[in-house]
Parts: structure tokens; C-alpha cells; sequence
């Protein structure tokens, strides 16, 4: 039994199944007579106080806001490791992912924002849409085994590190409410000071996690949205320095936080945030404007953004496809990347407050991403053949 459960976390395709246990976990209690309790869990006051300083959250808040920001942490880390020594090291290696995850945020966004554009405050979640799980749709191609080229799953990387890296950009910009400028500029000191440990060659990675904390909690109190604290000290942890084992801090601190993130904070945040109650739920429910532009944004968005764009640059030769992909691969990878579940919901938690506004954002998530995946399994399936198994 030990065997089987180690073998299961070893597994590639362990993070998604896990994330979509913690989905349906959280429909059945939000859909059952354990609704009160599902929504108390949420709603658990936690407060964490040092003498004048205080920290007053419901438990919901301090997962979106605390334990993501550790998400956000090794996102900056990701970045900074494939940017700088991986896949998109290179002008070559950048391209086409840059083209895709261009094409992959625009089109949605603005299918999104045509199906709202008469309303102002729901026009607020253009960005929803814009944003690809990774764990998520990277899962499903490794359920696919070696019948999907292993080109296609490290483009599928690369394209999704730099939609998030604009995810990030977008909620910096437009998803920040007024700022402290006393509490940004001791978070602008802590960065400081961390830049210059990592300028002297500093390896110990104690004195970043300490700084990173004091950064979080400045961040959060200045109104800028406390998970770009995580991104910011991630971008500043020393990757080509070596410390006394002779590795690198980035990937030392990588390589721990990664479990933790794929088996701790996403299935958490998954479980707080995707309970959608099905009461009176009715054909009305999926076509209005927040969920429809959600829906038709996650499916139709990224497909016809990311293959649209692609083949305008590859015929422009500006870029081609990875080896040993086909057109019809690429395609289905471009449906997946329409499954916006763990980034769509957590940018809808910034845009929206209002009860009947987030509820219409889960199912907007939840409905287009599973019709992204299910397509996009159909498509890879077809455009494979046991043979290459």
C-alpha cells in the first residue's frame, strides 16, 4: 500500500489528478448537506499579531493571499531558471512560446471583454480568461504517455511560464487597489537589501526567506496584491552562485518548494475556491455575461489565439514548430492550454467580491476548462497512434 501511494507521488500526472480531486471535493460538500460546513471552513477568522502589528483574515484570504504567494514564489523562480540557463534561454527558444502565450492572452481577454463591454464592473474580469493551468494541462499530456513528442510538452512549458509571467504583469497593474506608500517602501527596502545579498555572493538561503517574509507582509499591508512579493523575491534568489554542496540556491529552493506547491498549495487553493453550488442552476446560468465570456474566452480564446498567431509567424518565418510535432498536435495542445483553472480562478478572486460575481466565475472556469480538455484529449488522441506508444 506505502508502495503504491510513494508511486503515485513520484507520478508526473500526480499534481493534476490531485487538483481535480480537490475540485470535486469541494462541489460535493458546497452541493450537500456539508455546505455549512465547507463554507465555515472558509470563512475561519484567523489573526496573527506581533505588539501593534496585526494580520485579520477570514482562512480563505490567507490562503489566496499567503499560501499562493508561495505559488508565485517558485513561478519567479521558474522564470528567472528557464530565462536565464532553459527553455527560453535563447531568441530561438523564445519565439514561438512568446508568439502563443501572446496569442493565448489577447483573444481571450478580448472575447471576454466584447460579451461585457456595456457593463463596467463586470468588464473587470477580462483577465479571467487569460491564464493557463499548468499543472493542470501539463497533467493530462503526461496521462497521454509517450504517445505525445516530448517537444511538444517542453513548448507547452515554455509558453505557460511566460503566460504567467504576463498574468503577473496583468495583476500588478490592474488588479491593485490604493497603495501605502510607507508599507511599498519598506517592501522596496527589503528587495534592496536582498539584491545586495544576492550581489555578494550570499548562498544561505535563511536570510531570504526571512527578508521574503518581512517583503509579504509589507506588501499585503500596501495594497498591491501580496502574491508579486513572492515573484519579486524568486527573481532575486541567486541561481549561478554556489553555495558549500556545490548548488545552486534557486534550484535547492526549486526543488523544495515544488512538492509543496503541487501537493499543498494548489489543492488547498483548488478545494477554497471551487465549490460551485448547482441550485437552480439552468441553461440561463451559463449565458450570462461573466460565465459566458469566461467559458467562450477559455475554449474558443486560446485556440484561436494560440494557432492563430503561430501560423501567421511560421509562415512569415518568423518561427516553426518544435521537432516532431504536427499541426494537428499543436493544435490539441492549444485547447488545452484553454484549462485556466487554478490561475483563472485565483485572477477572478481579485476581480470580483460579490458573492453572485464569484460564483458565476467558477463556473465559467470549471465549464470551459473541462470543454478544453476534453476537446483537447480528443484532438491529441486522434492525432496520435498506438504505434508511437
Amino acid at each position: 500500500m506505502i508502495q503504491h501511494i510513494q508511486k503515485f507521488f513520484a507520478a508526473n500526472t500526480a499534481p493534476g489528478i490531485l487538483l481535480c480531486l480537490a475540485a470535486v471535493l469541494a462541489m460535493v460538500m458546497e452541493n450537500s448537506p456539508l455546505y455549512g460546513l465547507y463554507d465555515s471552513i472558509k470563512d475561519t477568522p484567523v489573526v496573527l499579531q506581533i505588539g501593534a502589528f496585526a494580520i485579520d483574515k477570514p482562512l480563505l484570504l490567507w490562503i489566496n493571499d499567503g499560501l499562493m504567494a508561495i505559488f508565485f514564489l517558485l513561478i519567479g523562480l521558474e522564470i528567472k531558471r528557464e530565462i536565464l540557463d532553459g527553455h527560453l534561454s535563447s531568441r530561438e527558444q523564445l519565439t514561438l512560446p512568446a508568439i502563443a502565450a501572446i496569442g493565448g492572452v489577447a483573444v481571450p481577454a478580448l472575447i471576454y471583454a466584447y460579451i461585457n463591454w456595456n457593463d463596467a464592473e463586470t468588464l473587470q474580469g477580462w483577465a479571467i480568461p487569460a491564464a493557463t493551468d499548468i499543472a493542470f494541462t501539463l497533467g493530462i499530456l503526461m496521462l497521454l504517455g509517450n504517445r505525445i513528442p516530448a517537444s511538444l510538452k517542453v513548448c507547452l512549458v515554455a509558453i505557460a511560464i511566460i503566460d504567467d509571467l504576463v498574468a503577473i504583469l496583468i495583476i500588478a497593474l490592474f488588479y491593485t487597489a490604493e497603495t501605502s506608500m510607507l508599507s511599498l517602501g519598506l517592501a522596496g527596502v527589503g528587495l534592496a537589501i536582498i539584491f545586495l545579498l544576492n550581489k555578494r555572493g550570499v548562498t544561505n538561503l535563511g536570510p531570504y526567506v526571512v527578508l521574503g517574509l518581512f517583503i509579504w507582509a509589507c506588501v499585503l499591508k500596501s495594497g498591491v496584491h501580496a502574491t508579486l512579493a513572492g515573484v519579486a523575491l524568486g527573481l532575486l534568489i541567486p541561481l549561478r552562485a554556489k553555495n558549500e554542496d556545490g548548488k545552486s540556491p534557486l534550484k535547492v529552493m526549486e526543488h523544495a518548494l515544488h512538492p509543496w506547491v503541487a501537493f499543498g498549495v494548489l489543492p488547498i487553493f483548488a478545494f477554497v475556491n471551487a465549490g460551485v453550488s448547482l441550485s437552480g442552476l439552468s441553461l440561463d446560468s451559463f449565458l450570462q455575461p461573466i460565465t459566458l465570456g469566461i467559458m467562450l474566452g477559455l475554449f474558443f480564446g486560446n485556440q484561436i489565439g494560440v494557432m492563430g498567431l503561430t501560423a501567421l509567424a511560421t509562415s512569415l518565418k518568423i518561427c516553426r514548430l518544435p521537432e516532431d510535432v504536427t499541426w494537428l498536435q499543436f493544435y490539441g495542445m492549444a485547447l488545452l492550454m484553454g484549462v485556466g483553472f487554478t490561475m483563472s480562478l485565483f485572477i477572478g478572486t481579485l476581480a470580483f467580491t460579490d458573492i453572485d460575481h464569484t460564483a458565476a466565475v467558477r463556473l465559467g472556469v470549471l465549464s470551459g476548462s473541462l470543454l478544453s480538455a476534453v476537446a483537447g484529449v480528443i484532438v491529441l488522441l486522434i492525432s496520435t497512434n498506438k504505434s508511437n506508444s
